[in-house]
């Protein structure tokens, strides 16, 4: 197939389109002018597209010239704490999603899948369902809202093949430096703690690799559940004071952590798990990558960055 990315530059995105290219896609890459593109500087098989999918009438011209079979809609702002402009989260989430979608229809693509959020949920005391009432408690999370009602909405016309993925907490190969399993084995890495929240802050944590075959099966069954939406977590939650745990015993970390000296975000919460009955039902996709396995992946993934060594599928090290 031939795949367009937005997001590309992005952690999920650049995830997704290595993972596309090892499956023998065509993937062109889309990538924001004034954007930090370091995790896709070595993806020499894909097609490169500078652009700014908030201009009028980019993404048309985009569309059109790239021709895709699917499009991967992954673009987004205001998902890092530091991403603070409710104007840019808006315009980037929803905008810029209304007008790609346009273009997707008018030029016939087989599947337009777009990354949703958990966050579009709110403060939940339990795993909520695709269909349950949302409540979203951040700008961004009340514009990926939108955005996912406007997908449904489009593919319930029957006029575009959308379909959402809810993601949850998304780790892995080139994750931000910044994000919490990252610090959390960069710091460990020399026998200490950074500064962390509440110990009963709660996350699903989801592989990245696991993640791109979540979005593959969507793509490839577009058609079918166009207008579906469809949470892609563990199904597990696991509190903070778990996870200090696995990488202290994984790293042999000495030191007792720092609970509650970091300033909680608005949205952390002591509950917070995905329900996966419906995507394992349509798409047969579950999670496979366990915590444990992907914590040793990215420590493995931490070292050979250290090294300057390369990676390869699932982010295995193939050498310097």
């Amino acid at each position: 197939m031939r795949a367009l990315v937005t997001g590309a530059a992005g952690f999920v995105g650049a995830n997704l389109s290595g993972h596309l290219l090892r499956e023998g896609h065509e993937v062109h890459v889309v990538q924001h002018p004034d954007g930090d593109c370091w995790r896709i500087a070595e993806m020499g098989e894909s097609i490169a597209h500078r652009a700014d999918l908030l201009l009028p009438g980019t993404a048309h011209a985009l569309v059109a010239e790239i021709d895709p079979d699917w499009i991967f809609h992954l673009a987004a702002y205001g998902a890092y704490s530091w991403q603070t402009d409710a104007m840019r989260i808006c315009a980037t989430n929803l905008s810029a999603t209304i007008e790609l979608a346009d273009a997707a229809e008018c030029h016939g693509v087989s599947a337009f899948v777009h990354a949703g959020s958990s966050s579009e949920y709110g403060f939940k005391d339990h795993a909520p369902s695709e269909d349950e009432r949302l409540e979203p408690n951040s700008a961004y999370a009340v514009a990926k809202a939108a955005a996912t009602m406007y997908c449904r909405h489009r593919a319930r016309e029957g006029r575009l093949p959308a379909v959402t993925l809810r993601l949850y907490s998304v780790y892995g190969a080139l994750e931000d430096e910044r994000r919490l399993v990252s610090t959390l084995l960069r710091e460990g890495r020399q026998r200490r703690f950074p500064p962390l929240v509440s110990p009963e802050t709660a996350r699903d944590f989801v592989y990245a690799e696991d993640v791109c075959i979540a979005f593959v099966r969507a793509a490839a069954q577009a058609s079918e559940v166009a207008g579906e939406i469809y949470n892609v977590g563990s199904g597990r939650q696991t509190t903070l004071r778990e996870l200090v745990e696995r990488v202290r015993e994984l790293l042999g970390i000495p030191e007792q952590p720092h609970w509650d000296t970091y300033p909680a975000r608005a949205w952390d919460s002591d509950c917070w798990s995905a329900n996966v009955e419906r995507i394992s039902s349509d798409l047969g996709w579950l999670a496979a990558t366990g915590l444990d396995d992907g914590l040793d992946l990215m420590r493995r993934l931490t070292e050979a960055r250290l090294a300057r060594c390369s990676y390869g599928p699932e982010g295995r090290v193939t050498g310097r």
